[in-house]
């Protein structure tokens, strides 16, 4: 592990910086040279990429919100920043500085579409009680605030925004006064009015600082984020055709709870860079598979790296065909304003030539099906295989059908393979289960046996008691009957001494009289 991040720090001071795409490992972080001066370290900023430029603006930095936006050439590896200009249509405040246009913002979100960046929402000091958008227009460098209209969602930071076709999802957040929100809306770009998501089902726990992603054009993914005091890492999808949550299994690697982390989607996969839970960062860099619902980590860097932080960004670039994850910024207990990337590696998502002709397409397509039921009887993600014939010619060889043929009766072998193993997993797991549950069975038994005993004990210590009682009592009854003997024994001492005086004076009278008849 730390042997990769030392790697990492010799190839950036070796760079070519001409040449530097392909000089980097596959799926390994490396901090990119800068040269020149860099913009102030920073998190909870936002983040594009255009133009092989990555785009930062605001973010917070010691409780002071930021207002500037930054421009970093992936080619040159230097930093510029953008001098904009105020939109000319729109109305002027008596102080026209860019800071009325765009304000000190943090915890917002900032997407590409056409030529423009729109930045939608956030927490700033100026105050507001519906969500902004704002725009900057990448070949002008004009900025300002796009007009919206319908049900506009309330001002909130901690957010997410994802782009459908022409539409952008807004789901979650914390509002101004930290009311947490799991509500969600709709802006149509072409139109540029908000709507609200009716959906159905058990809809994710309210939160912030999570991420979210689509697939197949279908599919709303949420991951992590918090409330005021829990970090989650539970997964929840959005089907935007029936509007219905759900919460489905996902395999693979365990995910810590995180927030404040960043999520990119390529093709298929989602990738899950930093993030923490106020204590720890999260150092590893995860991937899910959003077709299977996989997750995997693809590297895990040493603790207190700039890349286990919250409020970092990522985005993803093509450079010389190439695809590369880009981040920047973050706080583990340290501002960050390094650019690390990572290079990806390529992924062949087209189809194999067995499947090129519609017969073949067909059978891969039952085969695979078959596979997909065996292993679960409910599936992720429905596959939708459209199987068009139209302008598909049917003069295909016989040598070539029949090589295609072979090849899928060689994937259904390896398939069927597979089946077989997920059995014989499932016949383990059953043992393990009928162990614990037999574990169980006698554990409780002793549960039993040691209540009963208990319950014994508790008989003779409440028969204890209540000889306890009885002694007391008969303990203050002795003291009673001593106390009347030693009356007793006074009344008798008295009495006694009574009859000695009365003894005494009869022996003295008797004398007396004797004397008398003596004299006579």
């Amino acid at each position: 592990m730390n042997s990769r991040v030392m790697g990492a720090e010799e190839i950036k001071k070796d760079m070519d910086i001409t040449s530097w795409p392909s000089d980097l490992a596959y799926e390994q972080w490396v901090a990119l040279p800068v040269s020149g001066a860099r913009p102030s370290a920073r998190y909870k900023h936002a983040a594009a990429v255009a133009n092989e430029k990555l785009y930062i603006t605001g973010g917070s930095r010691n409780g002071r919100y930021l207002s500037d936006i930054q421009a970093f050439d992936l080619r040159s590896l230097t930093w510029s920043s953008l001098k904009l200009e105020i939109d000319p249509s729109a109305d002027k405040p008596e102080d026209s500085g860019l800071q009325e246009v765009l304000p000190g913002i943090s915890d917002h979100s900032m997407i590409k579409w056409e030529n423009k960046l729109l930045l939608l929402g956030g927490h700033s000091k100026k105050s507001s009680d519906a969500m902004i958008v704002h725009f900057i227009n990448l070949e002008t460098h004009v900025c300002g605030v796009m007009e919206t209209s319908g049900k506009i969602p309330v001002a909130r930071g901690g957010h997410s925004v994802t782009l459908v076709g022409s539409k952008l999802i807004v789901f979650g957040g914390e509002d101004r006064s930290r009311k947490l929100l799991n509500d969600v809306h709709v802006l149509d770009l072409q139109t540029m009015t908000w709507s609200v998501v009716e959906a159905t089902q058990t809809p994710p726990a309210p939160r912030f600082d999570h991420s979210a992603a689509v697939h197949s054009e279908r599919y709303l993914l949420i991951f992590g984020g918090c409330s005021h005091s829990i970090f989650f890492n539970d997964l929840h999808v959005l089907d935007l055709h029936t509007m219905e949550w759900s919460q489905p299994q996902v395999q693979g690697d365990l995910v810590s709870p995180r927030a404040g982390h960043a999520g990119i989607s390529i093709d298929e996969m989602w990738y899950i860079v930093g993030g923490g839970d106020n204590n720890n960062g999260c150092p590893e860099t995860l991937a899910l598979n959003m077709s299977k619902l996989v997750w995997s980590t693809l590297t895990t860097l040493k603790e207190r790296h700039p890349l286990a932080s919250e409020g970092l960004s990522i985005c993803s670039a093509i450079i010389d065909g190439g695809k590369y994850l880009v981040a920047f910024g973050g706080y583990n207990g340290k501002y960050n304003n390094e650019v690390f990337v990572m290079k990806l590696k390529p992924r062949d998502l087209s189809h194999p030539k067995i499947f090129q002709s519609p017969a073949a397409a067909a059978a891969a397509a039952s085969v695979t099906a078959a596979y997909a039921l065996a292993k679960s009887e409910k599936l992720d993600f429905p596959q939708i295989i459209d199987l068009n014939f139209n302008g598909v010619e049917n003069n295909v060889p016989k040598k070539d059908i029949n090589l295609e043929i072979n090849a899928i009766k060689e994937e259904k072998v390896v398939l069927e393979s597979s089946i077989d193993e997920a059995r014989a997993e499932n016949s383990r797991l059953r043992e393990k289960i009928d162990e614990l549950k037999s574990n169980h069975t006698e554990l409780s038994k002793e549960l039993q046996s040691v209540q009963s005993q208990l319950i014994s004990e508790r008989s003779r210590c409440f028969k204890l008691e209540a000889q306890i009682a009885e002694l007391q009592k008969m303990l203050e009854s002795l003291e009673s009957i001593e106390n009347e003997v030693q009356i007793l024994r006074r009344q008798k001492s008295a009495l006694e001494q009574e009859m000695e005086v009365s003894s005494t004076q009869q022996q003295g009278s008797g004398g007396v009289w004797r004397w008398i008849a003596g004299g006579t």
